[in-house]
């Protein structure tokens, strides 16, 4: 009697049982991979690009939180546009020879509160209460998964860059008060526009970086999802010839136990 058929045939079966657990357990997690034994090296690659998607996508959410202090920023800047568009205004209107010394007096009070607003606006200018226009300096964001990526929206002491301009000592009231007045506002106003276009340039570094990093993540998630996910035709392909060869093994075991009894019972 073959008795080591016997032992064979149950070792086939181990084997066919544990590739249909292995399979039934792609199938049930949705995952190639569910733990280190079952490729070890696949399960390292898997990790490393799992931790570089996890950068990529929080290097997005930061392009855009760079974007939005940009947009703060250049909203600020704005508003003093605003309210030195409006003293320049007032300062030409000071200019007319038929006004009296009370009306030009009208005219600076005016142009003292529009330029306390000013104050004002570069005071509280601050986003998720980090001062944007208090000193010179950046703000940095990484965006990028590495080391070293990172996009700085610069901050100017904008204060003290319209005080060196004379914003502080326009007084139209004064003789040639007026001229000066516009002369420091031509200044102001290009150093406001040029702010403005540099605020508007980083918001569009911001935007492409945003977009490249999604496209990127896109692209590892893919890398990972090929090595990670379970390809369910292939998987269902395999767990149908499992249960195949594990039918067959089992007839062939049921006839070899079948053949020992039947030997065993001749021989008792």
């Amino acid at each position: 009697m073959n008795f080591s058929g016997i032992s064979s045939n149950s070792n086939l079966l181990d084997q066919i049982n544990r590739k249909q657990e292995n399979t039934f357990e792609q199938l049930a997690s949705g995952k190639k991979v569910n733990k280190a034994a079952d490729d070890v090296s696949a399960q390292l690659i898997i990790e490393r690009l799992s931790s570089q998607s996890n950068g990529y996508q929080q290097s997005v959410r930061n392009a855009y939180d760079g974007i939005s202090y940009a947009q703060v920023a250049e909203s600020t800047l704005s508003g003093i546009s605003d309210s030195a568009n409006r003293i320049q205004e007032l300062t030409y209107r000071a200019g007319s020879g038929i006004l009296s010394d009370s009306d030009k007096q009208a005219i600076q009070s005016e142009i003292d509160l529009l330029k306390e607003g000013i104050q004002d606006s570069i005071s509280n200018s601050n986003f998720a209460g980090k001062p944007i226009f208090g000193s010179e300096g950046s703000a940095d964001f990484q965006i990028g998964a590495n080391a070293g990526q990172t996009l700085s929206v610069g901050n100017k002491d904008i204060a003290a860059q319209l005080e060196s301009f004379g914003l502080a000592d326009i007084d139209v009231t004064q003789a040639g008060g007026v001229d000066a007045a516009l002369a420091s506002l031509e200044d102001i106003g290009q150093f406001l526009g040029e702010e403005q276009g540099s605020l508007g340039a980083i918001q569009n570094q911001f935007q492409s970086a945003a977009n490249q990093l999604a496209q990127t993540d896109v692209n590892v998630q893919a890398a990972r999802a090929r090595l990670a996910d379970t390809d369910y035709a292939q998987a269902s392909a395999q767990q149908a010839q499992n249960d195949a060869q594990s039918q067959s093994a089992n007839i062939v075991a049921g006839a070899s136990r079948q053949q020992a009894e039947s030997v065993l019972n001749l021989l008792s």
